[in-house]
């Protein structure tokens, strides 16, 4: 999630600002050790899910800090740490480096080919575009396709509009975010309410309010609101792969609720934590989740949502030119 509601910050920055802030560390590496641990300590929100002993690994680290004898070797040790804690939202930021875990994804099949979707079965090379959605009628016109490939990218009422009326006529939707790694979740919010016809509520957030690792917020409602002029009535199919992350992935939990929306392919790659980041004494940047989100049954997103049809690409299908999990949909639609 790269972005996220004015509303959000304000929650979030209401809750923090009640906290303690760490003590200032010296400029050295082990002060930047200690400046780094103690913000995940404090601010990150799934040591105690995950059952991360951080005490245990400051005991670690804290021994390698001197065998790091420049910058470079200081911030593989730092990203080591890190990686500790399986989160595909804890990067850390320097002037020459970028740290990042890609575990969430990397041990899976990819269960996406962009040759695939855009051959003449699918999109082919006619296809029209609008804010960031790439669509076309298939399956003889009978059937909407759009390819959305990063909630980063902005939309309008009238883009959603013009696509729709020109799948006025097909039985179905299929709106696949495969590969889709997340951006906002105003945009995952706004997309998804096209397609309720109550405001519902689809999952719920919580916010740190003290240093300890489970000094969270009672739960706040997270509302998916029916938009009050454009709603898609017919079935809609949400195509997912592990590479369905963070914004993705609240977009999936809320579809997962609609009345007529149906989840196919692979489990999402999860990303439930909101982020937010913070400055070490060196300049350098942590990002790192701080609010855990949950469906709406108080299920915890943060390793993904299951699909409600577990489909696999498979190397036959893909040799033939077929996609496997869009020809799941478009069977799904027909029944």
């Amino acid at each position: 999630m790269k972005k996220f509601s004015l509303y959000s910050l304000f929650v979030i920055l209401s809750f923090t600002s009640c906290m303690n802030e760490p003590v200032v560390q010296p400029n050295t590496y082990h002060g930047n050790f200690e400046s780094l641990w103690k913000i995940i300590d404090t601010r990150y929100c799934f040591l105690d899910y995950k059952h991360i002993n951080w005490d245990s690994i400051h005991a670690v680290y804290k021994q390698k800090v001197d065998t790091a004898k420049t910058e470079l070797s200081f911030f593989n040790l730092m990203d080591d740490m890190l990686y500790e804690l399986k989160d595909g939202h804890v990067n850390l930021y320097s002037d020459f480096n970028k740290s990042r875990n890609w575990s969430w994804f990397m041990d899976y099949p990819s269960n996406f080919n962009a040759d695939l979707i855009k051959s003449k079965k699918y999109l082919g090379s006619n296809y029209l575009i609008a804010g960031g959605f790439y669509y076309a009628r298939i399956n003889k016109g009978q059937v909407g396709y759009i390819y959305y490939h990063s909630f980063s990218d902005a939309f309008s009422d009238n883009n959603i509009l013009y696509i729709l009326t020109y799948f006025a006529q097909c039985k179905g939707l299929i709106i696949d975010v495969r590969d889709n790694g997340g951006g906002s979740l105003d945009y995952s919010k706004q997309l998804a309410s096209y397609f309720f016809n109550v405001e519902t509520t689809t999952g719920y957030i919580q916010h740190k309010k003290g240093d300890g690792h489970a000094d969270f917020s009672s739960p706040i409602a997270m509302k998916t609101p029916a938009h009050k002029t454009i709603q898609w009535q017919r079935p809609v199919m949400v195509l997912t792969n592990r590479k369905s992350y963070s914004a993705t992935n609240d977009f999936v939990n809320r579809m997962k609720q609609s009345p007529t929306g149906i989840i196919v392919g692979d489990k999402t790659g999860g990303g439930g934590g909101l982020p937010l980041s913070s400055e070490l004494p060196n300049g350098w940047m942590v990002r790192f989740s701080s609010s855990p989100m949950y469906d709406s049954l108080m299920q915890s997103t943060e390793w993904g949502i299951d699909p409600d049809f577990n489909v696999a690409l498979t190397y036959a299908d893909e040799l033939n030119g077929i996609d496997t999990i869009i020809e799941k949909a478009i069977k799904l639609i027909g029944q």
